[in-house]
This record gives structure tokens, C-alpha cells and sequence, in this order.
């Protein structure tokens, strides 16, 4: 049974090694600015993909293998021969695929393979007419190995079958184990995805390293989850709904890629600055003082909050961090279902500072403490124009390891030495830094706060206390470089900590607190409602060049401001403008309330403000959907 399991094992080893030698080969001049070394670990993290591809083609067999008694030996054997067969041709016929798709395309089959087949006729004729000696090649490839596999199988599966019942069951468990290990291919706290063929800069030798079977696979599982994910919250034309938002948010929807405009800076220099954004876990607004809170908990960010531009009336986009991360790094709001940082069609061609900032000789990374496959983070930014993801494994002799990675002040650590290098070299920068201390169970390094006093050292309060430390030794830390004055540093929370309230939205619970600081700039307490959008286009507003992008939002120095805010609460939408507020529901009809001490009070139905709603849901879900959001070229 081992043996047989193994066998078919290395038949898909086999048949994806030479895939990826194909595409190693055909596309080994675009892995220049790598070293030959760090080319050839596109076979090693190749590999790990092939095994979470092939254990999970072989649970039926090791499944009917190890519980067929033996009288039905025969019969099983070549049904399971024929299984094998079957996923070995669709293996072989995905890989001929691969060229034709990575050379129209750029990338291993994703999502859009998936989209391609609810046209079968278009598709048909056009492989066809356009492929017509790869089709031939790939049919021929077909029948050989139909007739291979049928006259050579060096399978024995009816034999492994007529072993005795018990050995076989005696074994199962083993079986059960090593592929529970090869589908999840991780002993860390989350199983591997596609993801971890990330490890390179170079981008095609990522694609060399991933899967293309598998990258359908986890492409479909998405996009399952996508379809008619609006449907339930009404139906809206979108010449109405992005005239709607346009209007709303006082930009221009008429164009190919709609919001586009040219924004002239307010803080013009012949040299512009770099860009820090420091986004913070679950600091909500009740922990800081100059947002309405607790400002013994967080002094660091109170003090700085008098050297800069300090948020108090500032909405998160929703109570999940990708929607902050994507509300930050992008400045789009959020959407019906997965935030965009774990959909499938945002994966590459979406909008992000570091895409926006590349053509002016821009540097860019994204710097975590923990593992980056968490929430597809590395993904999505390697696959939008950043440079680098920092994650735990890049840090040597961490301080301090948590579950959920290593400590902040590790994270600002590596984060100073990655800024003072790039100063070095005179290279401009932008980066995201994303902080996970706050995070239960919260653990925490001794010696670095005093604890606070009657509450328990492993809690919220000492977790954002740290937190405030750590934001403090990065601004000690910079300003004893010659970087600092040369960077605008955002540091901005991505939602609340946990979002609860009786109110169909929790509105007071969206509340956090954001400090944008630059030298130069005049400090002041704005607070004029604001969302993380706006703070995304201040910050690159005072960088002081003149940019071209689809932000949904605006610079607080801008007359365009508009007070408007989308907040997302598990599957409801709260519009704000204003004090005023419209809910929509799935399946559900349209509610309109007023915000007042921090609570939502029934109003009568504002029904423009209620489509307004409606139309802010439909316009994200198509700009998603048609990868509109991208800068126009």
C-alpha cells in the first residue's frame, strides 16, 4: 500500500518537475536580477507545492486502498488505476496550458483559466486559430500517456489491495498523518497556500515555483465565494451607481479607469519624501487621548500627536485588518465578502502606493513580525508592485517571539536598519509597516512597560501600551537619522479591537486614531470626519510631487474633502455623511438613522442616501470585479 502511494506520488512529482524545467528554461533570461542559486529555489518551493497538489489528488486512493475488503480487490484497483489516470492527463493537459497562458498572460493560470471556461465556443475557436500547434502538441502529449500509463503502469494496485484487510488498516494511520502533513506543508500555525512560492523579488521566478493545478484549484475555491456576493443587497444600474459615488466622494467616474485624476501637491519640493505607514493592531480610539481616550496607556502617540497632523474623527473601513491594510496601502473601501488583499482578481494590477510610487524610483516593502502567508498579505503586495516582504523568518535572533510573531520593537528594529540602508544608497522609499502585538492571547516581552495596575499582564490595555512603545523607539530610533526629515510617517490603526454594540453597525466602534507627521508641516488636532482613504492621500499630498491615482478618498488640505465615510460590519454597509447614516442589509430593507454620542437613533428613511448606499456596494464590487482600480497609463 506505502509502496503503490508512493509510486503515484512521484508520477506527479515527475510530471510537475518537468513542467516548471519547461518554464525554467524558456523564461531563464527574465531571472537576471537574481543570482543562479536563488533561481533554482523555484524547483525547491516548486516542490512544496507539488506536494500539497499530489496529497490531496491522493486521499481517494489511500482512502479505498486501506477499508476495500479483498473480494473487492479487482474492481477497486482499476477503478483507482483510472482515478490516477484521469487527474495524471487533466495534470499533463494543465501543464501544456501553462505556456500559452504565462506567455499571454504573464502568470500560471489563475482565476481568469477559471472565467475563460463559461465561454467554451469563444475559447474553443480561439485556441484553434491561435494555438494550433500547441493543441496538437498537447493531444499528442495526451494519447501518449493514456497509452503509456495503460500498457507500462508501473502501478500494482489490485495487488496492494489483496494484502490483508488488518495490515492495511494497521497502516492507515500513518497514510492519514503524512498526507495531513503534505497538504498543509507547514508545522506552523497556518497551513501553506500559494503564497509560499512568493520567496523571490522576481516575480517570474515566483510563477516558476508555483503549481498550476493547484492555482486553479485555490482560484476556484475563491472564486466560488465571489459570484452574486451583491445580488442580495439590491439591484442598481452602474451608470447610476458610479454617477452616485462620484457625486458623493467629489470625484470624476467617467473614464476608463474611473476616480483617476491628477492631484497637485500642496507641499511642492525638488526632492520629494519618503513614505513610512506604521498600521497598528486593534488600537482603537478609547486607548488614545487626542481620539477621545485613555492617554496614560499610549503617551508616546499623545506626545507626537503635537508634532503633526493627529486624526480624532477618523472611521476605519471595516473590523478585519485587510480591509485596513487595503484602506492604507490603496485607499479603496470595502467591498461584499473577502477583502480585496485575499480575492483572487486583485492579486496583481491593483492600485497601491508602491505601484504609484515605482516610476519615480521608489523603493518598497512591506514589513511584518509575523508569517506572511497570514491573510495572503504577501501575495497580494508582491503581486501589486512592492519590492520585498519582510516577514519572521527574515528576522535573526529576535528579542522576543510571540504566537503571532516576533515583537514590535523587532519590527521597528528591522524596519530603522531597512530605511537607514535605503538612505544610504540614496534610495527613496515607501513602506508599510503592520504590527501584530495586539493580538490575543497577548503575549508580551518583560521589561519594556510598566504594567498596568489591576489588569492582567497578558491584556488588551498593556498589549496597546506595548504597542505605544514600540511607535515610540521608531520615531527615537529615526530621528537620529538622516532619513527622518526626509520621510512623511503615518501611523494609523487598521480597525478597532473588537467591534461589538447593540446598533445594526457599531459606529463608535470604527473609531481610531491616525497621526500623520512630516517635517515641515504644521501640527493640528483635524477633526473633520475622515476615513483611511483621506489619510492615504494626505500623506502622499505632503510627499510633495504631483500623482497621478484612483484613491477614494482626499487630502485634508484639499477643498474636494467631502465627509463621508463606508463602514463594513460583518454583511451590512453603514454610509455616513455626516451624522447621518444608511444601512443596508442583505435581503433587507434600507434603513436610515442618525449618529449621536456615539450611538445610531432611527431616522425617517432617507431615500437617497439609502441608493447612495447601495451604489457605493455596487460601484466596489465592479471595480473589483473589472480590475478598474489601477492607475491609467
Amino acid at each position: 500500500m506505502l509502496r503503490e502511494l508512493f509510486k503515484i506520488y512521484l508520477l506527479f512529482i515527475a510530471l510537475f518537475f518537468i513542467g516548471r524545467l519547461g518554464l525554467y528554461g524558456l523564461y531563464f533570461d527574465r531571472l537576471g536580477d537574481i543570482s543562479f542559486a536563488e533561481s533554482l529555489l523555484s524547483f525547491m518551493y516548486g516542490l512544496k507545492l507539488d506536494t500539497m497538489t499530489t496529497s490531496i489528488i491522493l486521499v481517494i486512493p489511500a482512502l479505498f486502498m486501506a477499508i476495500t475488503p479483498q473480494i473487492g480487490a479487482k474492481v477497486v484497483g482499476r477503478l483507482l488505476s483510472g482515478y490516477v489516470l484521469f487527474f495524471l492527463l487533466i495534470s499533463l493537459y494543465v501543464e501544456n496550458a501553462t505556456f500559452p497562458f504565462v506567455a499571454q498572460y504573464d502568470v500560471r493560470p489563475n482565476y481568469l483559466f477559471i472565467e475563460y471556461l463559461k465561454y467554451p465556443q469563444e475559447v474553443t475557436s480561439m485556441i484553434l486559430k491561435e494555438y494550433p500547434m500547441q493543441l496538437a502538441v498537447a493531444l499528442g502529449m495526451l494519447v501518449l500517456m493514456g497509452w503509456s500509463y495503460l500498457r507500462f503502469s508501473p502501478l500494482r494496485l489490485v495487488e496492494a489491495i489483496r494484502t490483508p484487510l488488518w495490515k492495511r488498516l494497521l497502516l492507515f494511520p500513518i497514510v492519514v498523518a503524512v498526507l495531513f502533513i503534505g497538504i498543509r506543508s507547514s508545522f506552523g500555525h497556518r497551513p501553506a497556500n500559494i503564497s509560499d512560492a512568493l520567496y523571490s523579488t522576481n516575480r517570474m521566478a515566483n510563477e516558476i515555483a508555483k503549481n498550476s493545478l493547484y492555482s486553479i484549484g485555490y482560484a476556484y475555491k475563491s472564486y466560488t465565494k465571489e459570484g452574486n456576493l451583491i445580488k442580495p443587497y439590491g439591484k442598481m444600474e452602474l451608470s447610476e451607481a458610479y454617477a452616485r459615488v462620484g457625486k458623493k466622494l467629489a470625484l470624476n467616474p467617467n473614464q476608463e479607469f474611473p476616480f483617476n485624476r491628477l492631484e497637485p501637491t500642496r507641499f511642492k519640493t525638488q526632492k520629494p519624501k519618503n513614505l513610512v505607514i506604521f498600521i497598528q493592531e486593534s488600537m482603537g480610539s478609547q486607548f488614545v487621548g487626542f481620539s477621545g481616550g485613555d492617554t496614560a496607556i499610549t503617551p508616546n502617540m499623545e506626545k507626537l500627536s503635537h508634532e503633526g497632523v493627529a486624526f480624532t474623527n477618523l472611521f476605519s473601513n471595516g473590523t478585519r485588518s485587510i480591509q485596513g491594510l487595503a484602506g492604507m496601502s490603496s485607499g479603496y473601501l470595502p467591498l461584499p465578502g473577502e477583502g480585496v488583499v485575499k480575492r483572487n482578481k486583485s492579486q496583481s494590477d491593483f492600485f497601491t502606493v508602491a505601484a504609484l510610487l515605482k516610476p519615480l524610483g521608489y523603493k518598497s516593502s512591506f514589513i511584518y513580525g509575523g508569517e506572511g502567508r497570514f491573510d495572503n498579505m504577501r501575495s497580494w503586495y508582491m503581486g501589486n508592485g512592492f519590492d520585498e516582504v519582510i516577514e519572521q523568518k527574515d528576522y535573526r535572533n529576535p528579542s522576543f517571539v510571540s504566537t503571532w510573531g516576533v515583537s514590535d520593537e523587532d519590527l521597528v528594529l528591522k524596519a530603522n536598519e531597512k530605511f537607514k540602508s535605503h538612505a544610504e544608497k540614496g534610495e527613496k522609499f515607501v513602506s508599510v509597516m503592520f504590527s501584530s502585538s495586539n493580538h490575543s492571547p497577548f503575549e508580551l516581552p518583560e521589561g519594556k512597560i510598566d504594567f498596568i495596575t489591576g489588569k492582567p499582564k497578558q491584556s488588551v490595555e498593556n498589549a496597546v501600551k506595548y504597542a505605544d512603545f514600540a511607535i515610540g523607539r521608531l520615531f527615537e530610533l529615526a530621528k537620529k537619522e538622516s532619513y527622518y526629515k526626509d520621510t512623511v510617517f503615518v501611523v494609523v490603526a487598521d480597525h478597532n479591537v473588537r467591534v461589538y454594540g447593540d446598533d445594526l453597525v457599531p459606529v463608535n466602534m470604527f473609531h481610531i486614531p491616525a497621526l500623520i507627521i512630516s517635517d515641515g508641516v504644521k501640527a493640528q488636532k483635524y477633526g473633520t470626519l475622515a476615513t483611511q482613504p483621506d489619510v492615504l492621500a494626505t500623506a502622499l499630498d505632503m510627499i510633495g510631487v504631483d500623482l497621478t491615482y484612483p484613491i477614494l478618498g482626499h487630502s485634508i488640505y484639499s477643498d474636494k474633502k467631502q465627509e463621508v465615510a463606508l463602514m463594513m460590519f460583518n454583511d451590512n454597509f453603514a454610509l455616513r455623511d455626516h451624522e447621518k447614516v444608511a444601512i443596508i442589509q442583505p435581503n433587507k430593507e434600507a434603513l436610515t438613522f442618525t449618529y449621536a454620542n456615539e450611538h445610531l437613533t432611527p431616522a425617517p428613511h432617507d431615500k437617497e442616501l439609502e441608493r447612495d448606499a447601495l451604489a457605493f456596494v455596487t460601484v466596489m464590487d465592479d471595480m473589483y470585479n473589472k480590475k478598474l482600480f489601477r492607475v491609467a497609463k
